[in-house]
């Protein structure tokens, strides 16, 4: 009997065994609705942009076609759009410094938010 008694383990060790298991498909849950949530934000994110830039795209060449009627000539339109953005351009590589620093943040606000 008492052989018996030595290869029973005592009960903490079942609850210890139980609690390991339990934190682990805990943690492996945890990470997969963590993972899912990112990827349904940078889905959204991606379908926000797509948006923003069709209508940036369709916006620019209405302005293009609306100067190109005021100055009577299609290509100066459009010509001045284009300077419009090379304007634009230039001022984001001037500043990208401090443009830097609010992407890199809120990316992280973003990543760390789930």
């Amino acid at each position: 009997m008492e052989e018996k008694d030595k290869n029973e383990q005592p009960p903490i060790a079942d609850q210890v065994k139980e609690y390991l298991e339990t934190y682990v498909k805990l943690a492996r849950l945890k990470a997969i609705e963590r993972g899912t949530s990112i990827f349904a934000s940078i889905a959204t994110d991606l379908f926000i942009i797509l948006g923003l830039a069709m209508t940036s795209l369709f916006a620019s060449i209405t302005l293009a076609l609306f100067l190109g009627s005021v100055l009577h000539s299609y290509w100066q339109g459009f010509g001045c759009v284009a300077f419009i953005y090379i304007v634009v351009i230039i001022l984001v590589v001037l500043f990208r410094k401090s443009l830097h620093r609010p992407i890199v943040d809120a990316l992280i606000k973003k990543l760390f938010k789930y």
